[in-house]
């Protein structure tokens, strides 16, 4: 690719010189004698690179480069001057200069700097292109929802956004979309320039998680050959997500106490204090609350979290959102899957909205996915979903009295809650703990199962062992 090239410099020989080794490197030159023709040749056309000397007749080379930069603003400076000292470097830096080069120069010297200038310039281009594609992959549009529940959600992260250190603990069930709040709030806060890292704290074992967190030092156990920094250090100036928080040990829970309190970690295996700057946004879909209670959940660490809690409603709390994140996802998967579909049917849009969706979300989400992938037509209609789907959002009190073996309502009345919990308790009781198993004999795939385990509160370990 042909790249432009600028020469602004009154010394006639030096203008020569430093086109024809421009031209050999492939370069189409432009030359300036003075700023006043500069100018000029900068209203004309886009530069890559621009060659500026310190001292020019009638200014000097700092005073250009605002202009410079006006009119090319992906354009990399080179200063040359005659003269070099520490101030004149400095006050080149400051106002925008790559790099800094003295007179007599080696042109493999100066095609050296220029090569590195304009790598430094690439690199910088990708990261500003990266960040532009991260804000706008994970901007304020992406979390969807007119609910009330949803507007609490959105007015908070408004209030909260610009303050890039206050932590913050996202509630929520399993497929609600607090990973993607996570990142929306990070993408557009002070610390969007900084990482985001994501840590799932469940199965992960105490001893590699903490090493994961805070790092190691070499010989802090038998595998550690090297020196390694945690993902906590990794993350400096940016965000941290801790998803699943819950599942954390008491241990690990101490050790993020103290680094939220104070700001410093010890790698594993060290004694010295490194201080770090992050933010920490967590989340769970455990209750907190309750465990505290219990004692598996520090309450000095809760409440230390808990300084915005933000929480994500159920699909089912919702209901008006859905026909909103159905066309979402119509949309981005047409794009994806290079189709034009144009929604869901009326009647079908009427059954997705009386289905309970227990995955949230994600379950939403992959049953669209799904329906984009088998579907044919401009709309998505009942055949491209999966019929346990259907099933469940046409199900009435009599297909569920079926289920248990009764036939008609007594007359004196049940309590249907009451029945419900009763046959997923035998369910599991039949499958020994079995979900999938237990959800095959009640008619309910994986989800749907595990949705009405958590709503019972269930300990599933009391089936497993039997």
């Amino acid at each position: 690719m042909e790249r432009n090239a600028l020469v602004i410099d009154d010394e006639k020989l030096i203008r020569w010189s430093l086109r024809e080794c421009l031209e050999k490197e492939g370069y189409r030159v432009k030359t300036a004698s003075d700023g006043e023709s500069a100018r000029k040749v900068l209203e004309e056309e886009l530069f890559d690179l621009a060659l500026v000397d310190y001292k020019l007749p009638d200014s000097t080379g700092l005073d250009l480069v605002p202009k410079i930069k006006e009119c090319s603003p992906q354009v990399a400076i080179i200063m040359i001057t005659a003269h070099s000292s520490l101030e004149n470097a400095i006050d080149a830096m400051r106002v925008g200069v790559n790099d800094y080069i003295t007179k007599p120069f080696e042109e493999e010297n100066l095609l050296f700097r220029i090569g590195k200038v304009l790598e430094s310039s690439r690199l910088q281009k990708q990261v500003e292109r990266h960040k532009e594609e991260n804000t706008k992959a994970f901007n304020f549009d992406r979390v969807i929802g007119e609910s009330p529940g949803m507007q609490n959600v959105k007015n908070m992260v408004e209030r909260v956004v610009e303050i890039g250190d206050a932590t913050i603990l996202i509630s929520g069930e399993s497929g609600t979309g607090k990973d993607v709040l996570a990142k929306a709030i990070h993408y557009n806060s002070p610390r969007s320039d900084g990482p985001y890292v994501n840590i799932t704290c469940t199965a992960i074992p105490e001893t590699l998680l903490e090493s994961i967190l805070f790092g190691h030092e070499k010989g802090a156990f038998t595998d550690a050959r090297q020196t390694k920094k945690g993902l906590l250090e990794d993350a400096g100036h940016g965000t941290v997500f801790l998803d699943e928080i819950g599942d954390m040990t008491l241990y690990l829970q101490g050790k993020l106490l103290r680094f939220l309190e104070e700001k410093t970690i010890q790698r594993v295996g060290g004694n010295r204090e490194i201080k770090v700057d992050v933010r920490v946004i967590a989340a769970t879909n455990k209750d907190l609350k309750k465990m505290v209670k219990e004692g598996t959940f520090r309450e000095d660490l809760y409440f230390r979290l808990k300084v915005i809690p933000i929480h994500m409603p159920p699909l089912r709390e919702r209901k008006e959102d859905i026909p909103l994140l159905i066309q979402h996802f119509v949309h981005e998967f047409s794009r994806d899957f290079k189709k034009s579909v144009n929604g869901v049917t009326p009647d079908l849009l009427k059954k997705l909205e009386s289905y309970p969706w227990p995955g949230n979300i994600r379950e939403l989400k992959n049953t669209i996915e799904r329906a984009m992938i088998l579907g044919q037509g401009e709309w998505i209609d009942d055949k491209d979903l999966p019929m346990d789907l259907l099933d469940e959002s046409e199900r009435d009190i009599d297909g569920d009295m079926d289920a248990g073996g009764i036939q008609n309502l007594p007359t004196e009345g049940i309590h249907l809650e009451s029945l419900e919990e009763s046959l997923v308790r035998q369910a599991l009781e039949q499958s020994r703990g079995n979900q999938t198993k237990a959800g095959q004999l009640l008619g309910l795939n994986r989800d749907q199962i595990r949705y009405r385990i958590e709503k019972f509160k269930i300990d599933i370990k009391e089936y497993t062992k039997k």
